[in-house]
């Protein structure tokens, strides 16, 4: 992990490209185009130059041949089925840019690099895409994707395109889309979904609080982000929050949600936990730079199933199960959360529960 921000985006930053000099390299990247200096350069620029100069052969040099794609609308394998998603989404929003707003990064050169990618993206839906013709609406929003990286190619990817608050700005129903989507059969089943088994709901134990790592003495970041998740989700601890997050954190989350404060954060995850009762969930990747003086950058991703039976997000109890995970990035000041930016594959979500169909057998 690394233990400082020598290498990093400056915070809130907003930029399509990284400034520096390109012609030294500042890390070890044995196995990398010559042309980046370090692995935020390098996850920075091959956005810009698929997304923005627009070449998407870039792609077949940039990722795996057989990679992996976790996005809002569930699981995609293989490098062409992503080459063609990239097309469709560039005609659709032809002068879109991205700028980047934070890359959380961890790894070497030697047994790979992952990286937590945030941009902020703006542009016109000019084109047609699969929900319809063009709006001529603009789009404001953002995005995380999470990769691992080795070897100058990608070969996993975990992206959440916040899919709701696109169709939202746009003007579209996002409940009938994501009906739409469900009917398609295009929504992989529940059973057939890659999940960790989540520990809440193994072999009916009860939920046991994990201990909570004090500000004195070591920080141990991953101790600590697994004892947030755990004691406020499957625990059913909210005042958890109040000792994790500081009492001004900012927090945005998904379908461009937004807040101020712990109330707002705790609001959250009791909708989550109203909506899906039985919510069980499994912290699946974290990690994180920085040191006790300067703060933390944290990605942590995690994954977990419910069942609908309650009211507070989506409407009347379906009873149907749902796969939901997600990501966040978390900014730590002395032991508290002062900042978070979280997104969960909230489409996929009301995809799994509002489709005509007959639900699954799991």
């Amino acid at each position: 992990m690394p233990a400082d921000f020598s290498i990093a985006l400056s915070e809130g930053r907003g930029a399509t490209l990284p400034d520096g000099d390109y012609s030294r390299r500042k890390q070890s990247l044995r196995g990398f185009e010559d042309q980046y200096t370090d692995i935020v350069d390098y996850i920075v620029r091959i956005t810009h130059r698929i997304w923005e100069d627009q070449d998407i052969g870039y792609i077949y040099d940039t990722y795996a041949p057989g990679c992996r794609v976790f996005d809002d609308s569930g699981p995609r394998h293989g490098i062409e089925e992503m080459v063609a998603g990239t097309v469709q989404a560039i005609a659709a929003f032809p002068n879109m840019r991205h700028y980047a707003d934070e890359v959380i990064w961890a790894g070497d050169d030697e047994q790979g690099f992952v990286t937590s990618h945030r941009a902020l993206n703006i542009g016109d839906h000019t084109g047609h895409w699969r929900w319809g013709p063009p709006t001529h609406r603009r789009l404001n929003t953002w995005v995380i994707a999470n990769c691992v990286i080795k070897d100058n190619e990608i070969y996993e990817e975990w992206v959440l395109y916040n899919t709701a608050a696109k169709l939202q700005q746009l003007g579209l129903d996002v409940a009938a889309c994501a009906r739409e989507f469900g009917n398609s059969r295009a929504l992989r089943p529940y059973s057939e979904r890659e999940q960790t088994e989540v520990e809440r709901l193994q072999g009916g134990r009860k939920p046991v609080a994990l201990p909570e790592p004090g500000t004195s003495g070591a920080f141990d970041v991953e101790e600590w982000a697994r004892a947030l998740v755990h004691n406020t989700y499957n625990r059913r601890d909210l005042s958890t929050i109040d000792r994790f997050y500081a009492p001004n954190v900012r927090w945005y989350g998904t379908t461009n949600r937004q807040g101020y404060g712990r109330q707002q954060v705790k609001a959250m995850a009791r909708a989550l936990l109203a909506t899906f009762p039985d919510l069980g969930v499994h912290v699946d990747e974290v990690y994180w730079m920085g040191n006790p003086d300067e703060g933390y950058r944290v990605s942590l991703r995690w994954g977990g199933a419910g069942t609908h039976k309650g009211y507070s997000l989506y409407g009347a109890p379906t009873g149907r199960q749902v796969h939901i995970w997600g990501m966040s990035q978390l900014y730590i000041r002395h032991g508290e959360i002062v900042e978070e930016w979280a997104l969960f594959n909230e489409f996929d979500v009301m995809a799994q529960l509002l489709r005509d169909e007959p639900a699954a057998l799991v």
